[in-house]
């Protein structure tokens, strides 16, 4: 039995990529491992049908601190709490650990997801990149074992912060259960008609950031012939780049072709199971949940053939140079006109996908821990 603490402020407090991955790796390591008692440190505790699972399970134990600890509990506090807890393992599950936990008699995994901040550091503040390279380059150096979520998050490790290759693990992620499950028609049909969205449709599902790349997207829409301009759904908030995108969709006269929407996370895979495509055309990513939730959902995808796009998305999807609107274009016209291409992308897409099992990574990260002690 081992009694395992984690950084749980992404788990209870963030509803998009980190706290997804916390979510569902703290939950499957609770369902395939129930003997073990878990403990969850976080600052605050947003109640939330996403954290429901973890505050009424008997299994985890919430940890939080008094008001007057509350400002550096995470990275300093927090230590006098693990001691008191006889915690065998830290994880930090979000590119951290507490400052001087190494002198602590347990052992520490943290997992890096990208290290964004330093290939594209124009979208970020000054303060804010050193904040960063100064807490992600102490886990890296301190942590017992670093989990990379990928491939190519490992290379940038060791780039970045020259860490020992042997001190790294990949353990990739797997997605929520609910993108595994067949709905009805009629249950799609409730949340298209909620939304107020078309029938037939393309699918893009991440933070509207220019990473993410939406405007090469609705760019490769006006190169297409008009049987195959099928409209855009968008999934996902932003700021003055949703603005700049809008302000094309005017100017090229689709605006009445993309539909921007926020949905509930119960009710995505709804969407995904819809959609004639998924296009996720990203410059980079640490790993790309949204690829495989697709996969998962038999949708076929087009993604990015750099940075961890190609292990994510597999050799059966459409990869392409994400500068290029013409690539995009070809590998959405291929989609909607080749069947048989079409059919082959979506099955052996999700073949591929099963070795993003949450079973088997579960297992893996078991492994991890236990070889530690």
């Amino acid at each position: 039995m081992l009694r395992i603490g984690f950084d749980a402020k992404r788990l209870f407090n963030n509803f998009t990529g980190l706290g997804n991955y916390s979510r569902t790796l703290v939950k499957n390591f609770a369902e395939h491992y129930p003997e073990n008692p878990l403990f969850l440190y976080t600052p605050g505790v947003k109640v939330h049908a996403e954290t429901q699972f973890f505050l009424s399970n008997p299994q985890f134990q919430v940890v939080q601190p008094g008001t007057w600890d509350r400002p550096f509990w995470r990275s300093l506090g927090v230590k006098k709490t693990l001691t008191k807890n006889k915690i065998d393992i830290y994880h930090g599950l979000s590119h951290e650990i507490p400052f001087g936990i190494d002198k602590l008699p347990l052992k520490t995994v943290v997992t890096i997801h990208d290290l964004v901040f330093k290939k594209y550091p124009g979208y970020y503040s000054t303060f804010d990149r050193k904040m960063y390279d100064w807490k992600f380059r102490y886990a890296c150096e301190h942590a017992d074992r670093i989990i990379a979520i990928s491939e190519s998050t490992r290379e940038d490790i060791i780039d970045y912060y020259d860490i020992a290759p042997e001190k790294i693990e990949v353990i990739y992620q797997s997605c929520h259960d609910s993108f595994k499950q067949d709905l009805s028609d009629r249950t799609i049909a409730q949340v298209l008609q909620k939304y107020r969205l078309p029938e037939t449709f393309m699918l893009f599902v991440g933070s509207i950031i220019p990473r993410k790349n939406l405007l090469k997207v609705v760019q490769a829409m006006e190169l297409l012939p008009e049987s195959e301009k099928i409209p855009l759904v968008v999934v996902g908030n932003g700021r003055q780049y949703k603005k700049t995108v809008q302000e094309y969709l005017h100017k090229a006269g689709l605006s009445d072709r993309v539909f921007f929407v926020q949905i509930n996370f119960a009710e995505l895979p709804a969407l995904y199971q819809r959609a004639s495509l998924f296009i996720y055309p990203s410059f980079y990513e640490g790993f790309g949940i949204p690829v495989i939730e697709a996969l998962y959902s038999k949708t076929p995808v087009i993604s990015s053939k750099v940075s961890s796009m190609p292990e994510a998305a597999g050799p059966s999807s459409v990869l392409v140079d994400p500068a290029s609107s013409e690539e995009i274009a070809a590998g959405i016209s291929l989609l909607l006109s080749d069947e048989t291409f079409r059919k082959q992308a979506i099955e052996e897409g999700y073949q591929y996908v099963q070795r993003f099992d949450s079973e088997l990574l579960t297992d893996q990260l078991m492994r991890l821990y236990e070889n530690l002690l």
